[in-house]
């Protein structure tokens, strides 16, 4: 645990949301668990795995010259779109079979700011793609972070139409994944910009994980009507997946010592800034897994396969968690510096996995000229 002052720590113990008490209601935002608390596992580097041990392999390069790819979704026919978080540029990928991909340029989203780690983040296709053309679409504007959708006839992008709007913004920390859950409404990650009493404050959409319909209204089964708010206390989550069981995880970028892997649960807290890492309060949610910051800064997350797969971005690996009905197995890394940072992860359509690496880092000189888009097999 990482303590702050005193009253800061005092004024955020006790919580409270839009007039619900914290420990009377149980929909209010922050109920304590009456679960029992995970045993958090703490990765360490792993070692050399067994011969028994499945090994994913990259099987080609999907695309490359290519500059902070950070959104990528797939359309039904198979055509992922792309989105470069500083470019601001949208990009079909099709094709290739066992080589390159096609890559051509459909649009720009005009209203991103970029800067630091903000831009044109996460990307969703709407899960009725196929009768309204909608794609959806994380940005930082110049006022906020928002949720943005425009339609797409396979060949352009429309203008940009604003869903939901007054998300902290900053030079880092935005968050920006996007999630469409089986009932069609959209979970959105966002980060506290910098400000970490915001994660904390039920008031502000920023350190939380949103809920919300298609069209940008608090989801029904929120915990407090009329707040997009699903779970609070996060400092700045860009990874979610859901697992076979339709759990919901996220990975998280944790200060200077832990990173972690949460199991989202409806209405929970999950610490930050009282907690980095595991707490074993009973007010915050413990994660499943923790790891050394030189080991993650996790981004992307994916299930595939019975385990999740999360990018990591100064650790420089792929980690593979397995997932049980009790929650988690040791973790295994892949590719150790191989492929420098890696930032986003998603399933294809063909059940491998595409990941980005991210070795433009937006803050001055490029660490390397050559993004890329990397296939992943991973035997059964």
């Amino acid at each position: 645990m990482r303590p702050l002052a005193p009253v800061i720590a005092a004024s955020l113990l006790v919580m409270t949301a839009c007039g619900g008490d914290a420990e009377g209601d149980p929909d209010a935002l922050g109920t304590p668990s009456e679960s029992p608390q995970p045993n958090t596992r703490t990765a360490t580097v792993s070692p050399e795995p067994s011969a028994e041990v499945r090994r994913p392999e990259v099987v080609r390069t999907v695309a490359s010259g290519l500059e902070t790819p950070w959104g990528v979704t797939f359309l039904p026919d198979g055509t992922a779109l792309v989105g470069e978080r500083d470019t601001t540029r949208v990009l079909a990928v099709s094709g290739g079979g066992n080589g390159e991909a096609d890559v051509r340029e459909v649009g720009e989203v005009g209203i991103a700011s970029p800067q630091g780690e903000a831009g044109l983040l996460g990307l969703a296709v709407s899960p009725s793609y196929d009768e309204d053309g909608l794609v959806y679409a994380y940005v930082t504007t110049s006022d906020d972070n928002r949720v943005v959708r425009m339609t797409y006839d396979g060949r352009r992008l429309g203008e940009p139409e604003p869903v939901l709007t007054g998300i902290p913004n900053g030079f880092i920390h935005d968050g920006g994944r996007l999630l469409f859950d089986p009932d069609g409404n959209l979970f959105v990650s966002t980060g506290e910009s910098g400000e970490e009493q915001l994660a904390q404050d039920a008031d502000s959409l920023g350190g939380k994980i949103l809920h919300i319909t298609p069209s940008g209204k608090p989801a029904p089964d929120n915990p407090v009507d009329g707040s997009p708010v699903w779970t609070m206390g996060h400092r700045n989550v860009q990874g979610l997946a859901f697992d076979d069981d339709g759990r919901l995880w996220a990975s998280e970028f944790g200060a200077s010592s832990w990173d972690e892997l949460n199991l989202i649960e409806r209405s929970r807290n999950y610490g930050w800034p009282l907690v980095e890492g595991k707490g074993d309060l009973q007010e915050y949610r413990n994660p499943f897994v923790t790891w050394s910051t030189s080991e993650a800064s996790p981004s992307g997350l994916a299930f595939l396969d019975g385990s999740l797969w999360m990018a990591a971005l100064r650790g420089e690996r792929l980690w593979e968690i397995p997932v049980t009905q009790e929650g988690t197995k040791d973790p295994q890394s892949w590719f150790v510096g191989e492929y420098g940072r890696i930032r986003t992860i998603q399933v294809a359509p063909n059940g491998n996995l595409w990941i980005t690496t991210s070795n433009r880092d937006g803050r001055g000189e490029p660490a390397s000229d050559d993004d890329r888009i990397l296939e992943v097999a991973v035997p059964d």
